[in-house]
């Protein structure tokens, strides 16, 4: 199904081959064009990228325009989307998910940008029908910002990334590894874009194979995917690690942007003939099964005919995983009582969001079920069409009456099924989805009150064999059923209606509309000469995601208020972290240590193996920087998005070989400020502890020379402030 080769290969007569790096090979990738084009550096190494177009969703964007605006934003010079399809329920906090809206559009107004209002799109598919287009690169601050199979190398950041190009800044990588990712065959019915997705992230994340790197997806079995399946595998490119992609584009991709009434926007992207590619992995699409991926990971996934045979065995390891979850003791958990007769029974399934919510995913779905109705007492079916011109051309097609009668529950463009904002299944229940993540706790459940469900991401085609099956979790390649799906069609009167579009027209009179839960970020201090950490969490799991660092689902209403979303920092992976963390600030430096006060800042740091992997969401840093943190220190980030969070928050991202550390240790560095300002990989520390002192080295790793000043500010606001 998949193979990795780890070494060189050239692109040569439509197949790949072995071969040795050169320069000129290495040219002819259709990233090395993308990213040679958006590159304003000198160096073809070190890159300093200025993106044509930028992305946030509700979640996010007060808090960029905030940064911004503190560091002296006049007008966005580039063009701006604000979408509103995370905090769109406006169900929780009394007023301040509206008011978040209501800042969103006076932004556009007086800045010029784009506003998409609630319900109307997800983010990513509004981007993909409106902005995406051939040769461009559009950065976003959610981490699924992914529009590759349209020819946009599309990245997912935190936030002050987005603010630096903002500000006209730049975003600054090394330039990365290349990927080919190599398909051929083709799709059996049955087998939809999830399939093929979580077998690649199964085949790639845990060895961190494609990590920081750019997936370039090439060779003859693309010709046989629909557009929705490409863009269907590319957005789910995000969980295996890797930087960005970028797929070659044909008459298909042509195709799309026609419908949409943008025919300009295509344009053909294909490897030259030679294209060197540091690694590469085949995919054979006719070999791909349904897939089902386990808690608590999208790569801990399985065929769903190899679940099916030892389902107690695999299902007994989650739920041994899950009761860690579950803290003092409070509630239990159960999975190996969903086995029935053999059959495993599921509580739950949703098919939504940029992942699932896409036309052919859901009009499948429907002629799988075709009269079949769900069970209405055990199990359930949600589905959410991605954006409202999705959903009237699934009315149009007949699919959503004929969804209705079979009894699934047709919802608006949300993206609250994805991060735990909608659909929680019951305690101890078993959702199945078509989404893009089952992290931990992601589906809104609350270990530390006792709570704890899961979800299992699975392709819609299989969740709808399993509505068909009563909840018994099926394989779509296991069922009968006809494909007729009618052609979609655009009805582009719906965005022309609601959408406010005025990029590059802002009205600089325009206030901006506060709502009483917008504040403003906290003063946040230089660096001193000296620094002394108080170990305040240690977190010994082998990936902590963002998720657990900063929970989302309900704590995503608090985004704009940085105090008040900061009381939820690792609340459902160390529920007394906080108050650790504001006892550091409170108090103030140690009387009991004899370094100098007024050369050395004091501050908290979290211990960590590997931090950082899922959501792009600054916050994961900034609720630490504003409890005081003032570095992390790990054996190894996650993803370059976390790391990059935590330096625009003045944190330095300190690696250590080992992670012996216990709450209340100190950890003094000397000079630590001149080290940063002389580009000094490594330090020297002393950390005191319950068994005396010990030396260790603290390795800081490359930073730019911009990001070296940032930490020397405190924060990238101070630093833009200056």
């Amino acid at each position: 199904m998949i193979t990795l080769v780890n070494h060189g290969v050239i692109y040569k007569d439509g197949e790949i081959c072995d071969a040795k790096k050169t320069v000129s090979a290495k040219k002819k990738t259709i990233s090395y064009k993308i990213l040679k084009a958006h590159n304003v550096s000198d160096s073809n190494e070190k890159l300093n990228l200025k993106f044509d177009e930028i992305t946030s969703h509700d979640i996010t964007y007060v808090g960029i325009i905030q940064t911004a605006k503190a560091s002296g934003l006049k007008q966005f010079p580039i063009p701006y989307t604000l979408t509103n399809c995370h905090n769109s329920l406006c169900a929780v906090g009394g007023t301040i998910n509206e008011d978040d809206h209501a800042f969103g559009l006076s932004a556009a107004k007086k800045y010029g940008g784009a506003y998409v209002p609630p319900h109307l799109a997800v983010i990513h598919q509004f981007m993909r029908e409106e902005r995406a287009f051939c040769g461009s690169m559009i950065l976003g601050s959610d981490s699924h910002t992914r529009y590759g199979a349209l020819g946009t190398m599309a990245i997912g950041e935190g936030g002050p990334e987005l603010v630096k190009q903002l500000l006209d800044k730049t975003y600054d990588i090394d330039y990365p590894e290349i990927v080919a990712v190599y398909l051929t065959g083709k799709l059996r019915r049955g087998v939809g874009p999830h399939d093929v997705a979580l077998a690649l992230v199964a085949a790639t994340f845990k060895s961190g194979y494609v990590k920081n790197r750019v997936l370039e997806f090439i060779g003859e079995g693309i010709s046989s995917l629909s557009m929705d399946y490409r863009n269907g595998i590319d957005v789910m490119t995000t969980e295996t690690a890797c930087l960005s992609s970028i797929w070659q584009t044909d008459e298909k991709t042509e195709e799309f942007f026609a419908c949409h009434g943008r025919k300009k926007a295509y344009k053909k992207l294909a490897p030259e003939d030679g294209a060197y590619y540091d690694r590469a992995i085949v995919i054979n699409l006719s070999e791909v099964e349904p897939m089902i991926a386990l808690p608590f990971h999208p790569s801990n996934a399985y065929t769903i005919r190899d679940f099916l045979s030892r389902p107690y065995e695999l299902l007994k390891e989650v739920e041994e995983n899950g009761k860690k979850l579950l803290k003092n003791g409070k509630g239990d958990f159960h999975l190996t009582d969903k086995i029935v007769d053999g059959k495993v029974y599921v509580d739950q399934g949703v098919i939504a969001g940029c992942a699932g919510g896409l036309y052919e995913n859901i009009a499948e779905a429907a002629e799988i079920l075709n009269g079949e109705s769900v069970n209405g007492e055990n199990f359930t079916l949600n589905v959410y069409p991605a954006s409202q011109p999705v959903y009237k051309a699934l009315i149009d097609g007949g699919y959503i009456g004929s969804l209705m009668e079979d009894g699934a529950i047709i919802k608006t463009a949300f993206c609250g099924p994805c991060f735990g904002a909608g659909d929680v299944p019951r305690n101890n229940g078993l959702s199945i989805r078509h989404t893009t993540r089952n992290f931990e706790s992601r589906e809104g459940s609350k270990p530390s009150e006792g709570q704890l469900s899961c979800v299992a991401l699975m392709d819609a085609r299989s969740i709808a064999a399993t509505a068909r099956n009563g909840g018994a979790i099926t394989s779509a390649l296991d069922t009968e059923y006809k494909t007729r799906s009618k052609k979609y069609r655009f009805d582009d009167k719906i965005y022309n209606t609601r959408v406010y579009n005025k990029i590059g027209k802002g009205e600089t009179g325009e206030p901006l509309v506060y709502g009483p839960n917008i504040a403003d970020w906290p003063e946040m201090e230089p660096l001193k000469e000296d620094l002394l950490l108080k170990v305040v969490s240690v977190l010994t799991d082998p990936v902590t995601t963002t998720d657990e660092l900063i929970p989302s689902g309900e704590t995503s209403s608090f985004r704009s208020n940085p105090l008040k979303l900061a009381e939820f920092a690792l609340s459902r992976k160390d529920p007394e972290y906080v108050k650790r963390a504001k006892q550091v600030k409170e108090e103030g430096f140690p009387k009991d240590v004899s370094y100098d006060k007024d050369k050395t800042t004091y501050g908290s740091v979290v211990c960590a193996i590997k931090p950082g992997d899922g959501s792009a969401r600054e916050q994961a840093a900034s609720c630490q920087r504003v409890l005081g943190g003032v570095a992390n220190i790990a054996q190894d980030y996650a993803t370059k998005r976390y790391r990059s969070n935590l330096i625009n928050w003045g944190m330095i991202p300190f690696i250590c070989d080992k992670n012996e550390f216990e709450v209340g240790d100190l950890v003094f560095v000397k000079g630590i400020r001149s080290a940063i300002e002389n580009g000094v990989h490594e330090v020297s520390a002393k950390v005191t502890g319950k068994n005396g002192d010990r030396e260790i080295k603290l390795k800081i790793g490359d930073l730019t020379l911009p990001e070296r000043q940032i930490i020397l500010k405190g924060c990238l606001i101070n630093f833009y402030k200056d």
